[in-house]
């Protein structure tokens, strides 16, 4: 199962064309994906248009669906943080920090259009979808 963040989701949706969303759309055919309330969150938010917001819906409904924070969450995201800043690196956005400690806590490879991710791979082990590669 794949964890797919809002920056794919976003660019998606707006019809970019590479590799990231590629591999989503290859992955949606495959029922792979799970999608989580910070996620759903993110994105449902940014939508303008009534119809394209309920065609977004309808899909994040599709999904296997989880609460990506909560307690254990919430503090092992700090201790993450913590240990990325002694090592000189700094996550931007609070929320990217708890989907990627979800990732790593739970054994998902993410796939992400957002260099936070790329930074908390090497530190943190987090697995993250880099290419496509069809089956």
């Amino acid at each position: 199962m794949i964890l797919v963040d809002t920056s794919v989701w976003i660019d998606y949706f707006n019809g970019v064309d590479a590799p990231h969303t590629d591999l989503l759309d290859h992955e949606l055919q495959h029922d792979r994906l799970v999608t989580g309330d910070l996620i759903i969150a993110e994105l449902l938010q940014g939508f303008g248009d009534e119809k394209d917001l309920l065609a977004a819906k309808r899909i994040m409904d599709s999904l296997e669906y989880y609460d990506l924070s909560g307690y254990t969450i919430a503090v092992q995201s700090a201790v993450n943080y913590r240990n990325l800043r002694r090592h000189g690196i700094t996550v931007r956005k609070t929320i990217d920090m708890i989907i990627g400690t979800f990732c790593v806590t739970h054994g998902f490879p993410l796939l992400h259009n957002d260099r936070d991710f790329d930074l908390m791979a090497g530190t943190l082990g987090l697995q993250i979808l880099k290419s496509f590669t069809a089956e």
